[in-house]
């Protein structure tokens, strides 16, 4: 049956009137008249009967009216987006691909976000290399976190925060002894960090714009694996600012700022346009930007602004 005989029929049941009826759907009781006639037929019954000047339900009617509004509730409910979601009653596993250091600094604070409304979600973090690959369009991966490249034309993003790059070393190296200018940062070994074994980043280019040149010693997968590289010898490594401060004390490490000028790394949120509109899905990536938020410190709350279509 055609839903908007339904709905005609609950407002005729609700109303016991043609003209009433009419006013609540905003169209003419013409209108609702011929297809109370057309309800009257598929029904095999007259539903509404004159009853001097009013109209009354026949015993039939009665047993429909809260059935048929049920169902209409129920309706309504299938094709509004997110009604009756309660994250509660999800079931679900969610996967986040994202660089170590993030997910350092993430995973903790975001597992106890989700278990405390959503203790049947859980939280799959994949391994970065697979950042910027197809996962996303595949459905392997739900969100990708972190600086965003190389993404299929359709993935939506949503911009979190900047990041200052910092640097890092064990407490004890010679280089706190006194200021840390461009030249005493350029002869410093150098550890790299790439998956992919390259040298040279953006601190090459400000570095040979003053002259300058560094030597990367070793290159390393994982912002990880520098930094406990960092702890045990005198190579020093590049980090987020602010970023697992009591991790860096712990491993005895400390950060300095670059003497050059960096651009900040913009930190985001990406996911394919078939879960814009999930409602379980949507609730995901507002606590995964609120965790990032939090943990770095910003003050830019940009988790509930619009992503790109």
């Amino acid at each position: 049956m055609d839903l908007n005989l339904l709905r005609v029929l609950d407002a005729l049941l609700q109303e016991n009137s043609v003209t009433r009826a009419a006013e609540r759907l905003g169209t003419s009781p013409a209108a609702v008249s011929r297809t109370l006639a057309r309800l009257r037929r598929a029904v095999g019954d007259p539903l509404l009967v004159r009853a001097g000047q009013g109209m009354v339900p026949t015993p039939r009617a009665l047993e429909l009216r809260e059935e048929v509004s049920a169902l209409l509730r129920g309706c309504d409910n299938v094709l509004r987006p997110g009604a009756g979601f309660d994250p509660v009653h999800l079931r679900r596993t969610f996967t986040v691909q994202a660089t170590g250091l993030l997910l350092a600094g993430v995973a903790g604070p975001l597992t106890d976000r989700i278990r405390a409304e959503a203790p049947h979600v859980d939280v799959v973090f994949l391994p970065e290399a697979l950042e910027g690959g197809p996962a996303l369009r595949q459905g392997s991966a739900d969100v990708e976190l972190g600086v965003l490249a190389h993404l299929d034309p359709e993935i939506r993003t949503q911009h979190l925060t900047h990041m200052t790059l910092v640097g890092i070393a064990r407490s004890g190296h010679p280089l706190f002894d006194r200021r840390i200018d461009a030249r005493r940062l350029a002869m410093a070994d150098h550890i790299g960090i790439s998956r992919h074994g390259k040298r040279l980043g953006p601190i090459d280019s400000a570095l040979a714009e003053l002259g300058l040149r560094r030597r990367i010693a070793v290159v390393v997968p994982s912002h990880t694996s520098a930094m406990m590289l960092a702890r045990d010898t005198d190579l020093i490594a590049l980090t987020l600012a602010d970023w697992l401060p009591e991790t860096t004390a712990t491993l005895g490490l400390r950060t300095f700022p670059i003497p050059v000028d960096l651009r900040p790394v913009d930190i985001g949120m990406a996911w394919h346009p078939r879960n814009s509109a999930d409602p379980g899905h949507r609730w995901f990536r507002d606590h995964v930007a609120a965790v990032v938020l939090a943990t770095s410190g910003s003050k830019d709350d940009t988790s509930r602004g619009s992503a790109a279509s």
